[in-house]
């Protein structure tokens, strides 16, 4: 049921026009946040804009409990307190250092210095009420990204609509495509698919989907899946969305080959994602990054393909580049899981030597495996040296030997006289 709803939902989003010819395919059965910087960088969002809330504080005398319609109304009224005042002082500062006949340069000037992104707000809804005045591409693409670095969202939703609504008004590609990402942020995707239709739809030709564009969309659809099932129904879109991109003559950068690896590893199609791997290089031209080996290894590990994701680890290792953590500690979980009791504490000992993390699991899979192959000396052994190198802790050491001694309990007492 949850991957119906799913399929009909994107229907629904991708609904008309020609965006539905390609993307209107889901029917079989993703910061990074990380990446964010990436995306404002390349639409010159500036990312440490933020907004204060004031806190409210609520005394409540009676002794009896408020009614049902009472509550809702205290926090109705919370809420609309809640809100920011406009600071009139800033506003009319700000309205003054405009010249009588200003222009849209002259405007950008004056709200880019705006910190308060409500005096900003109302010093484009004032312009725009002067004659002989009309916003273009610079002025609104400074009021959303400093709504939407504020996390204003709805008030950004009107700005755009107030833009969208406007005839003949001529957008850029990168005013696009801020409103694209912080709609993703806001997980307002419908909105992002409309703006994206709305540029592919435009006459104008320097305001059509760019590889930004597609990575923006690309990172908004892989972090909406909680689950298997859900990254598989929007990885079919996300698939519908790179076959289009590739029709329309854009070339895939790495960004957009990782995507489509990442999202075909969790949703668990890993012979997908290796597909995509040998094809980097040759049809494309881009070459495999750290990123694209790190999903990959991953992905091997978690359905026990563990001589694969090795001897992808060791040809990683070769063109100079260092497993992240989570592939390490994938590989060295798998490795012990698979009994290879040597590579694995071999691959744990690198994984300390090149200073990745090790996490509880992974010692724990490690140290339990060599006790279930009757080498509980050796286990022990292995974890009194963790300790006396300070690699773990007192509180994970006996945490450690405490689930040992559940697991093992009389090989590992004999062990501790």
């Amino acid at each position: 049921m949850m991957i119906i709803a799913g399929r009909n939902w994107l229907r629904q989003i991708f609904s008309h026009g020609t965006f539905n010819k390609h993307l209107c395919c889901t029917n079989s059965s993703h910061n990074s946040r990380t990446l964010s910087n990436y995306y404002l960088s390349q639409t010159q969002i500036n990312p440490h804009l933020k907004l204060s809330s004031n806190a409210i504080l609520c005394s409540c005398y009676s002794a009896i409990a408020l009614s049902r319609s009472s509550s809702r109304g205290v926090g109705k009224t919370s809420k609309a307190d809640s809100k920011p005042a406009l600071d009139d002082t800033q506003f009319r500062c700000a309205v003054s250092e405009l010249p009588p006949r200003f222009n849209n340069e002259e405007l950008c000037n004056v709200m880019t210095l705006q910190e308060d992104p409500l005096v900003c707000l109302e010093l484009f809804n004032w312009a725009s009420k002067q004659p002989r005045f009309r916003h273009d591409a610079s002025t609104y693409h400074i009021m959303t990204r400093k709504l939407g670095a504020a996390k204003m969202y709805q008030e950004m939703d009107d700005v755009v609509n107030q833009m969208l609504a406007t005839p003949c008004f001529c957008g850029t590609e990168a005013l696009y495509n801020t409103i694209i990402y912080f709609f993703a942020e806001a997980r307002k995707l419908s909105r992002a698919v409309y703006v994206f239709k709305y540029m592919k739809n435009s006459r104008n030709l320097e305001c059509r989907p760019s590889i930004r564009s597609y990575n923006i969309l690309f990172t908004a659809f892989l972090s909406r899946g909680k689950n298997t099932y859900i990254n598989h129904v929007y990885m079919e879109t996300i698939r519908c969305l790179f076959k289009q991109m590739v029709n329309d003559g854009i070339e895939p950068d790495i960004f957009s080959l990782n995507s489509m690896i990442k999202g075909y590893i969790l949703s668990n199609h890993v012979n997908d994602a290796l597909r995509i791997f040998h094809q980097m290089g040759v049809v494309y031209n881009c070459l495999p990054n750290s990123f694209s080996y790190d999903y990959l290894i991953h992905g091997l590990c978690a359905q026990g393909r563990t001589k694969n994701a090795r001897e992808l680890c060791d040809e990683m290792k070769r063109k100079g580049f260092v497993p992240s953590s989570k592939s390490y500690n994938s590989l060295v979980n798998a490795l012990a899981l698979n009994g290879e009791v040597e590579e694995t504490v071999k691959n744990l000992w690198e994984m300390i030597e090149k200073q990745r993390p090790v996490d509880f699991i992974t010692y724990r899979t490690v140290l339990d495996e060599i006790c279930r192959r009757g080498r509980a000396g050796e286990a022990m052994k292995l974890l009194n040296e963790l300790q006396n190198k300070n690699l773990i802790d007192g509180y994970t050491y006996t945490k450690l030997l405490d689930v040992l001694e559940d697991d093992f309990g009389n090989s590992i007492r004999h062990h501790l006289r």
